[in-house]
């Protein structure tokens, strides 16, 4: 490529991390705030969450649009194709992780009784886990960062164990408390939502790794 070639693909590239910076930035804030509008029960803040969903969604349109035209103009070839299409998967996958706060912003007037209602008191920290997860595959895409990538896709048994422990819990609240059981089945809709924050925080992971190094992480597994 000449000179001026390489200067638009660069450019193109890093509009491209910028666009999944500012969605993951935006997905990120929108899961702190659902958990803050659940636990406080702000409708305004979790109308708030619902609104910023529309501004992810139109990112993601932006990444689509933009790496179809990197690869239509520019014929990126082996790190940088790989590159291109990592960025169009993460930015899929964000997405849903926009979906998943909106889903739990929209549960907040559904839980009654906030008060007296204790499984509440579980959810802030599987979320702040969840969402250290989403801050971590962040920085990790940004810094190119496989060793950061991988420890994100460890700390999901983390949100794992917490949503196992959430469910344990929920349940035999509701076994003592029968008048509950509306609310705390909506709560546990919330954290098999977090969960699959969590989850989809470790999809991004694998892509970065892929992204960074040419190949997926080992299976923790198969080890």
């Amino acid at each position: 490529m000449n000179e001026h070639t390489v200067k638009a693909f660069d450019e193109d590239i890093t509009r491209l991390r910028g666009l999944i910076a500012e969605m993951g930035g935006l997905a990120e804030l929108s899961i702190q705030e659902s958990l803050e509008a659940m636990i406080n029960g702000d409708a305004k803040l979790a109308k708030d969450v619902a609104k910023r969903d529309k501004k992810i969604d139109a990112l993601e349109s932006e990444v689509d649009k933009l790496a179809v035209r990197i690869i239509a103009l520019r014929a990126p070839m082996a790190d940088d194709l790989r590159e291109v299409i990592a960025a169009l998967k993460i930015a899929g996958v964000v997405e849903r992780i926009g979906d998943y706060s909106k889903n739990i912003a929209k549960r907040v007037s559904e839980v009654e009784e906030r008060k007296h209602f204790e499984p509440l008191t579980l959810l802030p920290a599987m979320g702040e886990l969840a969402a250290e997860m989403v801050h971590d595959v962040l920085m990790a895409y940004a810094a190119r960062d496989a060793v950061l990538a991988r420890e994100v896709i460890a700390a999901d048994h983390k949100v794992d164990a917490f949503y196992n422990s959430i469910f344990r819990n929920v349940v035999s609240y509701m076994m003592e408390n029968p008048a509950t059981i509306s609310s705390a089945a909506q709560l546990l809709f919330v954290a098999r939502n977090i969960e699959r924050i969590g989850d989809h925080a470790t999809n991004v992971a694998e892509m970065v790794h892929y992204a960074a190094t040419g190949s997926y992480p080992p299976d923790e597994d198969d080890g």
